[in-house]
């Protein structure tokens, strides 16, 4: 028993490690919301103050966009921020709260993730990885359909599989901390 503990307490040093790496992109992706509001103003002065348009800028804010979400799932997470039917969830006792996320995490989140990730890479269906979402992409470097867009649209359905993997990490680290409060609290 004393082993299990030492494990799960060097566990705990690992995922307090990725927490704090967590908090560090959640903070420095923040940003992008910031050059987004910017960046749509100026497609906004551009459309109507000088009469021209820009898809390169325009497509700069879906991949910014993008970064936000795929990189602050994960933060999210971490800060407890994601949507909840609190229907249910605020009228529980603690202790109850902390068995409906532990199951939440075990049977809704980490399968999601990694769903996430083997699909977009095509794990699950034993398919090579270039002709996977993701790979197929890549084969080709694909870009913009548009004249004048962004190249690299490879590179942000690479965020795919990234984003569920911080998914998944943040899933099992919430799951340990979970476990770890479930095991220390006093219910009486």
């Amino acid at each position: 028993m004393k082993l299990l503990q030492d494990e799960f307490m060097d566990s705990s040093k690992i995922f307090s490690t990725f927490d704090t790496w967590i908090d560090r992109v959640g903070n420095a992706i923040s940003w992008c919301t910031v050059l987004m509001v910017l960046t749509t103003c100026l497609v906004v002065i551009l459309r109507y103050g000088f009469g021209t348009g820009s898809v390169f800028l325009q497509e700069t804010v879906i991949y910014m966009h993008s970064l936000v979400i795929m990189f602050g799932l994960a933060y999210t997470l971490k800060h407890d921020g994601h949507v909840r039917v609190d229907l249910l969830y605020n009228s529980q006792t603690p202790r109850n709260q902390a068995w409906t996320n532990l199951f939440g995490h075990l049977f809704l989140l980490l399968p999601f993730s990694l769903i996430l990730v083997t699909e977009s890479l095509g794990i699950t269906a034993s398919i090579p990885l270039e002709r996977s979402y993701v790979g197929r992409s890549w084969s080709v470097f694909e870009g913009s359909a548009e004249v004048g867009g962004l190249p690299g649209i490879f590179l942000l359905k690479s965020l795919i599989p990234i984003s569920g993997g911080l998914l998944a990490m943040q899933a099992i680290g919430e799951t340990f901390k979970t476990i770890r409060y479930i095991r220390n609290s006093d219910w009486k």
